[in-house]
């Protein structure tokens, strides 16, 4: 199957650009029927604009700042900028939440740690004899580099286990 591209551009018709070249004519033609002087009865271009602090107000709108809310709880406040010019009033009222105060929400919890504290006692016990078992097998090469892996990995567990997050973390709440 054979393609044949035609290379003269020429021919090649642009409805988009003529449609646009008719719209300039167009509205020269009618610019000159109105009277060409005057031009300032265009469409403005929106364009970003600097409004001071003190022809806006006090303070910008749109933004989110700390309050606090009836029962004085720390609360974010959005001031809206659709209701800056007198809305406030009509303010929906927020959903009551729960008072914040320290008095009604203190709660005693008691934990116990026993069992962690057993668990690394017992891995600390477990220390004490292998590095007792090094000390007793001094001859054998192969004891001693299979008791040392199992001390490292023992230590390695103690350095885990024995913190204070980790009793926190397996600490027996009641």
């Amino acid at each position: 199957m054979s393609m044949e591209v035609s290379g003269n551009y020429k021919d090649y018709k642009n409805d988009y650009l003529e449609r646009l070249q008719e719209g300039k004519n167009k509205t020269k033609e009618v610019g000159k029927e109105q009277g060409a002087g005057n031009k300032t009865e265009r469409i403005p271009v929106p364009k970003d604009e600097y409004i001071s602090s003190e022809k806006f107000g006090s303070r910008p709108s749109g933004l989110y700042c700390m309050g606090q809310d009836e029962n004085g709880n720390p609360k974010v406040i959005y001031d809206d900028p659709k209701k800056a010019d007198g809305a406030d009033a009509e303010r929906k009222e927020q959903p009551k939440v729960k008072s914040g105060s320290r008095k009604d929400d203190v709660e005693e919890v008691t934990g116990n740690t026993d069992a962690v504290d057993r668990e690394i006692e017992k891995l600390k016990k477990r220390k004490q004899q292998l590095e007792q078992q090094i000390k007793a097998a001094s001859g054998d090469e192969e004891k001693i580099k299979e008791l040392e892996n199992k001390l490292s990995q023992i230590e390695a567990e103690l350095s885990q286990k024995d913190n204070d997050t980790y009793r926190r973390q397996n600490a027996v709440i009641f």
